[in-house]
């Protein structure tokens, strides 16, 4: 969090500075005594809160913040004032400020306002990105997409079908991550899968073992395939190229009882061996 001060008393420009430190609320990056060099640095510094004195000579502390405003839609203005009538805290407000503070400055009130405009502003950020993961990921999978990425989902949810995983959630979850792959021309050995999870989803963990239990499905239901019918075509095709047919036999002798364990899966070479297989159908 950074913060830039405004006072032509320099007095209250090093308490201000004192209070911000000591109770390590952020850095300050700027300091002005007249709203002319304010105006300047402000801008290239965005600094996340500006504290400003009303009363100062040329422009006073309301015509910064107005001059201001438009230009930092981030930042958050905290008004001082030495006079505290109706008329001046209207004023201030009116111009677009978070908090108004009379003078003298009390360090408990200044600790607290600063504060809870930090605790505000930290909240705001990680609910935008977290909305911006959530519409990065929609915005994948949504019917506005060019015609040639829309014609690869069509492929992989055929794919799915076939396996008997298309209406898993992992199923979906799967669809998302070859979507944002193909769109944007990804290969998942660039990446780890928790990555590409994190990019798309809040809870990546979550979203990792959906993927694993959907791509396990699709396993057992392509080993029963296999057992009741050896020469079935789905199970030729994807049992050695989705799945390894190592893996795909151990499964089957697990479930025919010649096994303790069934056969394993690798997330990332299915959703590798997934999208070498819709690309090479494109």
């Amino acid at each position: 969090m950074t913060f830039y001060l405004v006072d032509d008393d320099s007095s209250v420009l090093r308490v201000l500075e004192n209070i911000i430190e000591e109770f390590d609320l952020g850095d300050v990056v700027g300091m002005a005594k007249d709203s002319e060099k304010a105006l300047v640095q402000i801008p290239s510094l965005k600094p996340s809160i500006v504290v400003v004195d009303m009363l100062m000579p040329n422009m006073d502390g309301c015509a910064l913040v107005k001059a201001l405003k438009d230009g930092l839609p981030d930042t958050r203005f905290v008004m001082l004032s030495q006079v505290s009538s109706k008329n001046i805290i209207s004023k201030a407000y009116d111009c677009g400020v978070e908090f108004f503070i009379s003078k003298p400055v009390n360090q408990i009130e200044i600790r607290n306002v600063l504060g809870n405009i930090k605790e505000k502003l930290e909240m705001e950020r990680t609910f935008k990105m977290i909305e911006g993961m959530f519409n990065k990921g929609e915005k994948q999978t949504s019917s506005k997409m060019p015609d040639q990425l829309s014609d690869q989902v069509k492929k992989i949810k055929m794919i799915f079908s076939k396996l008997g995983i298309m209406g898993e959630k992992g199923g979906e979850d799967l669809i998302q991550i070859c979507s944002y792959m193909l769109e944007n021309n990804l290969k998942t050995f660039d990446f780890k899968v928790r990555d590409i999870c994190d990019e798309l989803c809040d809870n990546p963990k979550a979203m990792e073992q959906r993927l694993r239990r959907a791509i396990n499905r699709g396993l057992i239901n392509l080993a029963n395939l296999g057992i009741e019918d050896y020469m079935n075509e789905n199970f030729i095709r994807f049992s050695s190229t989705l799945y390894d047919f190592e893996n795909v036999k151990a499964e089957m002798d697990f479930i025919r009882g010649k096994r303790e364990s069934g056969g394993k899966i690798s997330v990332r070479k299915f959703i590798d061996n997934l999208i070498l297989m819709v690309l090479e159908a494109s």
